[in-house]
């Protein structure tokens, strides 16, 4: 697998995660795609027990809609997939457990799969962001660095 197959898969997986996060924060917050805007979900949230629910309901969707936004664009890193992870473990633990795992009964399924993407594509930006740090105790790496240092990238720097 090439470099920039891993790139690609990483970016289609940033983009796909990411905007239909950042839609699942518009229809709650805006009322976007179906959704049931603020007022529909402070109530929940207030059923929830998240009292007063306006003010969790807007942390929960702007975050969503943040973290959508910023996985999607790749900006700020990890930062992105992190906040995702945070909200979707509230999200299967406070509505989603008591439903059991599959989506057809509400349960843990839809939560989990963002949870697990974040998480994945999130340590891939982190791990790709800082180069030396994947290849820090790569012997091939450091051999890489010595053959440039000393002028001859393609030959041995020894010094017979």
């Amino acid at each position: 697998m090439t470099e920039q197959m891993i790139a690609q898969g990483l970016l289609l997986a940033r983009l796909v995660l990411g905007l239909l996060m950042a839609a699942h924060g518009a229809q709650k917050l805006f009322g976007w795609f179906g959704g049931h805007g603020l007022a529909g979900v402070s109530g929940f949230f207030e059923v929830l027990g998240f009292r007063p629910g306006r003010p969790f309901a807007i942390a929960a969707a702007g975050g969503e809609l943040v973290s959508g936004l910023l996985m999607a664009t790749g900006f700020l890193g990890p930062i992105g997939p992190a906040l995702m992870l945070s909200i979707m473990i509230v999200a299967a633990v406070t509505v989603h457990l008591k439903g059991g795992v599959f989506a057809t009964s509400n349960g843990i399924e839809v939560p989990l799969l963002y949870a697990t993407g974040a998480d994945r594509t999130g340590q891939a930006v982190a791990r790709r962001g800082s180069r030396d740090r994947v290849h820090l105790d790569s012997p091939a790496h450091l051999g890489r660095i010595a053959r440039r240092r000393c002028g001859r990238p393609d030959e041995s720097c020894s010094a017979a």
